[in-house]
Formats: structure tokens, C-alpha cells, sequence
């Protein structure tokens, strides 16, 4: 598959995911983000399932089948995790705020990735053209995070916003490197059943009565917005388990990143009307850094 291609499913995948954060988050606000989760997860593990059953005679979709480390078997736990830690930043700094410094984390632990090798990205280098692109890109993010709500700089929840990028991103090849195993169809199964068995224990055990009020709910809700979450989340799961592992992965965090900014700033602007202009300019330095980045590639390829 051409290199364009990679970058193009990236793209998507990232306003894919914008388009998934806003039906999760109506979700959650109609019952719970626990019942939220567990629900996206159920239609996802159900619908991946039946495309394993129904294409199991098929090599691309039933995969190699290859034995895999034992701890690739619980990446989807980091989901539990990351749900988490957005719903408590959000609400402490903003989303505007909270999303520039989940695209830092992302984008900084991409880099380390590909300068270590770590996880079994492919090794890269830097160069004086990559120092330069990769400065803007951190430039876009700057310039991102002043669009924050309020006003105050709370470096704990700044931090842990970084974080929730962090673990996305590890996520994401994790994810990669057990579709290798597996294949990206099974790889993103096993991932929708270690998040869906670590969020019922999560939420039943420690917020049991309220996400068992909140199951209550779910007869009374849309059905197209019970199931957009999980087919989304099928989709963004699928494709980037096979997309990291053949592009450089700063390429993915920054493509994501951006795509999923520029993708809200629509959602935003045609269905709430609201624009913030630091994002806007902040996606654009960061696509033209990565630009930068493709360019110093090819230039030495």
C-alpha cells in the first residue's frame, strides 16, 4: 500500500475520532460515561466478532494466528484509563485545553518511539529539516493550548491530559504490533474484551449503583446514538492496529491529532456554534510541520 494511503487513513481515523468523542460524550451525558463505555464496547466486540465468524475461512480477516506476548492481551485496559482521565480534565481545564495537551503527550511519546525503536516501531533519526519541522509542530500545539477555558494554568491536570495522549498513543501500537500476531480484526477484538471486562468491574464495583441506574435508561435513547460509538470505535480501532506499524509514528500522532481538531472545529462551528481560532491555526502549523517531517523522508529515502 503507497505511503499516501497510510497518511490518508490516518487522517480520517483522526476525524473519525472527533466525530466519536462527541457521540460518546452525548452518550455518557444521557446515562453515564461507565455505561457509556461499556455499551460502545459490547456493539464493538459483537460486530468484530461476527466479521471473524463470518470471514473466519479468509486469511486477511481470520490473520496468522501467530502466539503473541502474554501482556498484548490486556491493551484494552489502557481505554479505561484514558476515558477516565479525559472526563476528570475536561471538566477541570476545558476541552480545548485538555485536547492540546493529549496531542503533546501523543505526539512527544510518538517521537520517542521512533528515535528507541521501543515496541518494535522502526528506528528513525533526526535530522536538522526534522528538528526544524517537529519546532513548529510544537509551535501548533503551543498555540492550541491558548485556547483553554478559564484561564488559570493547572499544571496537575495539564499533566494528566499529557498523559491521556501518552497511553493513547501507546494504545494505538500495542494495538499494532498484536495485529502482526493476529491480524487487525482479531487484535482489535481482544482489545474491545479486555476494556469492556476492565470497565464492568471498574464501574460495578466502585460505581455500581449509578451505572446500574443509568443501564436503566438505555430503552429510552436514540438508537442511532446507542450505536454510533461502537461502530466508530470499530473502525478507528481496526485502522490504526494497521496503519502505526507502517508509517513513521510521529506521522500518526501529529495526522490524528490535527484531523481530530480540525474535524471538532466543524462539529463545533456547524452544530454548536462555536469557532476557537487558536485551534484552527495550531492544526495548521502542525500539518505543515509534518509536511516538513515527509519531506525530510523522502528527500533521504
Amino acid at each position: 500500500m503507497h505511503l499516501t494511503l497510510y497518511l490518508a487513513l490516518s487522517a480520517l481515523s483522526g476525524m473519525v475520532i472527533a466525530v466519536m468523542v462527541v457521540a460518546n460524550t452525548l452518550l455518557g451525558q444521557a446515562t453515564t460515561m461507565g455505561v457509556s463505555l461499556i455499551i460502545n464496547h459490547t456493539i464493538g466486540l459483537v460486530l468484530l466478532s461476527a466479521i471473524l465468524l463470518v470471514g473466519r475461512k479468509r486469511p486477511a480477516i481470520r490473520g496468522p494466528g501467530k502466539p503473541a506476548p502474554w501482556y498484548l492481551y490486556f491493551n484494552g485496559l489502557f481505554g479505561v484509563a484514558i476515558l477516565n482521565i479525559n472526563y476528570v480534565t475536561i471538566i477541570s481545564i476545558g476541552a480545548s485545553l485538555a485536547m492540546a495537551a493529549a496531542v503533546f503527550g501523543q505526539a512527544a511519546s510518538s517521537l520517542i518511539f521512533d528515535l528507541t525503536g521501543w515496541m518494535g516501531i522502526k528506528k528513525r533519526t533526526l535530522n536538522p529539516t526534522k528538528v526544524v519541522s517537529l519546532a513548529v509542530c510544537a509551535l501548533g500545539i503551543v498555540i492550541m493550548a491558548q485556547s483553554g477555558e478559564g484561564g488559570s494554568f493547572k499544571v496537575g491536570y495539564i499533566l494528566l491530559s499529557a498523559l491521556a495522549g501518552v497511553l493513547t498513543m501507546t494504545q494505538m501500537i500495542l494495538n499494532s504490533t498484536f495485529a502482526v500476531y493476529k491480524g487487525p480484526i482479531r487484535a482489535a477484538q481482544q482489545n474491545f474484551i479486555g476494556g469492556l471486562g476492565a470497565g464492568l468491574l471498574f464501574y460495578l464495583l466502585l460505581q455500581r449503583e449509578e451505572t446500574i441506574e443509568a443501564i436503566g435508561k438505555i430503552p429510552t435513547i436514540s438508537p442511532l446514538l446507542l450505536v454510533t460509538g461502537g461502530l466508530l470505535a470499530v473502525f478507528v480501532v481496526v485502522t490504526t492496529s494497521y496503519v502505526v506499524v507502517k508509517i513513521p509514528a510521529v506521522y500518526s500522532a501529529l495526522l490524528l491529532s490535527a484531523f481530530q481538531v480540525l474535524m471538532s472545529l466543524v462539529i463545533d462551528t456547524f452544530f454548536f456554534d462555536a469557532f476557537a481560532l487558536p485551534l484552527l491555526l495550531g492544526a495548521l502549523l502542525m500539518l505543515f510541520g509534518m509536511g516538513g517531517n515527509l519531506y525530510s523522508d523522502t528527500t533521504r529515502a
